[in-house]
C-alpha cells in the first residue's frame, strides 16, 4: 500500500523577503534574516525536500525519484521535474529573465530552464507585478537599458488574490512588494537578473546582474499570459479525477503546458477524487482536514504517488496540485 510523501519545507533567505511564511502560515523558519521563499516540494540541490512520514521519513525527494521510480510512475524524466515555492515578497523582487531548457543545457550545464506560473494567495490593495515590456526590437530593448529607461520599458499589471500568471523563458517579470504567492516551476534555480534597482545587500554589495544573458533569451515582442481565477470546472478534468463539483467541492484546472498541469482544489465538506498521474504534489493553501484519515492544515506539501487509488478529501481546504501533463 503506498503512502502519502509528506515534504518538510526548505527555507530560504532573501533581502526582499517578509514574515508572513512564519506570521500566516505558522513556519518555524529558524532565523531572524528576512525569509522570501518556502521551497514546499523541491529536489533541486540548493534546497531539498525531505520526508516527514513513514517507510521513507528522512529520505530525500531526489534519492525516491532515482531508486523507487515506481512511486512516481517510472517516470522518464531525469530529474524530478517540478519544484513548488510559496513567496512572501515585503519589498520588490529584481526584475528578471528565465532560460528554456536548451538554452539552460548548453550554457549552465542543468537539465530544466525554468518555465514558472504564479497563484496569487493575497497582496495588498492596488498592488501590480512586473510582466512584459514596451520594447519593439531587440535594438530598443537593449536601448532603453542602456539609457536607463526603465519606466518606458517595463510593463506593469494590477493584480488581486486568485489571480493567475503564466510566466513563459524569455518573459520579463518581477513580484512586488505586498505580495505573496505560490509558484509552480520546473526543477531549477536559474534566475538572470536584467534590473535590481541598485540595491546592495546586507554586505553592501550590490547583487549581480545578467545583461547579456538577459539579451540572449527576452521574448521581443513582449506576450503577457495572464488567467484570472474561476470557480468553473473544466469538464475534461471532472471526468479524469473524478466528480469535478460536489456540493461546496470542485477541482478547477489553472493552467497546463508541456512542463505542468496546475489544479485549484476546492473542499467544503468532502471531496472524492482519483489519482491518474504519474504522481500528484499538493500544497495545502488554506484551512485544515484529512486526506484518506491522515491531518492537513494550511503551509502542508505533500506528494501523492503513481497508483494510490482513490483520495479521499474532508474538511474545509484549499490545495493547489501539480503534475506532469
Amino acid at each position: 500500500m503506498k503512502e502519502v510523501l509528506f515534504l518538510k519545507p526548505v527555507f530560504k533567505e532573501r533581502i526582499w523577503g517578509g514574515d508572513k511564511l512564519a506570521r500566516d502560515f505558522g513556519y518555524n523558519c529558524d532565523t531572524t534574516e528576512p525569509i522570501g521563499e518556502c521551497w514546499g516540494i523541491s529536489a533541486c540541490p540548493q534546497g531539498e525536500s525531505i520526508v516527514t512520514n513513514g517507510r521513507y521519513k528522512d529520505k530525500k525527494l531526489s534519492f525516491l525519484w532515482k531508486y523507487v521510480p515506481s512511486l512516481f510512475g517510472n517516470s522518464q524524466y531525469a530529474e524530478f521535474p517540478i519544484m513548488v515555492k510559496i513567496i512572501d515578497a515585503k519589498t520588490d523582487l529584481s526584475i528578471q529573465i528565465h532560460p528554456d531548457d536548451q538554452y539552460a543545457r548548453e550554457h549552465e550545464n542543468v537539465p530544466y530552464g525554468k518555465t514558472e506560473c504564479w497563484y496569487v494567495l493575497d497582496c495588498e490593495k492596488d498592488s501590480t507585478i512586473v510582466i512584459g515590456h514596451n520594447a519593439k526590437t531587440r535594438e530598443e530593448f537593449r536601448q532603453m537599458i542602456e539609457e536607463n529607461r526603465w519606466n518606458d520599458l517595463i510593463k506593469e499589471e494590477p493584480v488581486k488574490k486568485g489571480d493567475f500568471f503564466q510566466i513563459n523563458p524569455g518573459t520579463v517579470h518581477a513580484i512586488k512588494g505586498g505580495t505573496l504567492i505560490l509558484e509552480t516551476q520546473q526543477s531549477s534555480d536559474i534566475t538572470y537578473r536584467l534590473y535590481d534597482y541598485d540595491r546592495t545587500d546586507k554586505d553592501g554589495n550590490m547583487r549581480k546582474l545578467h545583461l547579456d544573458k538577459c539579451m540572449d533569451v527576452v521574448e521581443i515582442p513582449s506576450i503577457i499570459r495572464r488567467k484570472p481565477s474561476t470557480l468553473s470546472a473544466a469538464a475534461d478534468i471532472c471526468k479524469l479525477m473524478g466528480d469535478g463539483r460536489l456540493g461546496e467541492s470542485f477541482i478547477v484546472e489553472l493552467f497546463s503546458c508541456d512542463y505542468y498541469t496546475v489544479f485549484d482544489i476546492h473542499v467544503g465538506a468532502s471531496l472524492r477524487m482519483k489519482q491518474p498521474f504519474p504522481f500528484l504534489n499538493m500544497s495545502v493553501i488554506s484551512g485544515y482536514g484529512e486526506i484518506n484519515e491522515q491531518p492537513i492544515q494550511k503551509g502542508d506539501h505533500l506528494i501523492v504517488p503513481y497508483d494510490y487509488g482513490n483520495i479521499n478529501l474532508t474538511g474545509n481546504l484549499e490545495i493547489i496540485a501539480s503534475t506532469v501533463p
